[in-house]
């Protein structure tokens, strides 16, 4: 067990959470004779199941995987943007800020930026508050539901989002064009229950970083990428500016985890996608 605990201006709330349910959820499910099914689009991890059953105890099961509905291949395009320093680099979210910049200005604005941290969206929404020639909503100035409503009926908004919106958000059609991601999406080291997993992986001798850390960010990298296509009519440009994904090995699991679709590293291209609409 983890207990670890959480300050607020009024008070604290304690926590309490299994290093592993494993075991427990096992024993669940022996204890019920009956068929069991799980099904979700983000459950595999480079083509393989392994992370999540080995999570939750499960041994022998059939596994299979279908390819989506969406035509990828016509529908959409990945631009990874070149020269970008690493995310560590004190200049990566002024750099990430200018690949937004040039990017909505081809997209028409239309637009979801995901990022993976408040540091990060503070940043990027305090540039475009002053600078943007559409309209821009940003987490936090209004529930999340109003923010959506906005965001379809605008047409040409670019909204700005952390956490929730990555997952869970349904926009068809060619008000969301273009979702761009300004980091692969691991978790921050500071947490207490994923830190807890981490030691008790090393304890083990296992690699904690290729069992926990990495299918983890890929699955939440899966979650942002669906905001994309929801329909068969959908368009739309996916641009991931970590630079990442092809200078690190593990930047191959990512890939292989993605919908099959056309990439470019050259922006003139992503004009040239948006000119066929």
């Amino acid at each position: 067990q983890v207990l670890w605990y959480e300050t607020h201006a009024r008070g604290f709330v304690l926590h309490k959470t299994p290093i592993s349910v494993a075991s427990q959820f096992s024993a669940y499910m022996k204890n019920r004779q009956c068929a069991w099914v799980f099904t979700s689009a983000t459950l595999s991890v480079g083509g393989r199941f392994d992370h999540f059953s080995q999570g939750l105890g499960i041994g022998d099961a059939r596994a299979c995987s279908w390819d989506s509905p969406f035509d990828f291949k016509q529908q959409a395009l990945l631009y990874a943007p070149q020269d970008m320093p690493d995310p560590n680099n004190e200049s990566y979210v002024e750099a990430v800020i200018k690949v937004v910049a040039a990017v909505i200005e081809i997209s028409r604005g239309r637009t979801f930026v995901l990022v993976t941290s408040y540091r990060n969206l503070n940043a990027v929404a305090a540039y475009f508050r002053k600078t943007i020639n559409f309209p821009l909503l940003v987490q936090g100035d209004l529930p999340r539901t109003e923010l959506l409503e906005r965001f379809r009926s605008l047409g040409n908004a670019v909204l700005i989002g952390t956490s929730s919106f990555w997952e869970g958000v349904d926009v068809k059609g060619e008000a969301l064009s273009c979702v761009i991601i300004d980091k692969l999406p691991f978790s921050a080291p500071d947490d207490p229950v994923l830190q807890a997993r981490i030691d008790e992986m090393q304890k083990c001798g296992a690699n904690a970083f290729m069992s926990i850390q990495l299918p983890r960010a890929v699955i939440a990298l899966k979650q942002g990428v669906g905001r994309l296509i929801r329909d068969v009519n959908d368009r739309g440009v996916l641009v991931i500016c970590d630079p990442r994904l092809y200078t690190k090995s593990y930047g191959r699991v990512f890939i292989r985890s993605l919908p099959s679709m056309e990439t470019t590293r050259d922006i003139d291209q992503v004009a040239q996608f948006f000119n066929q609409e």
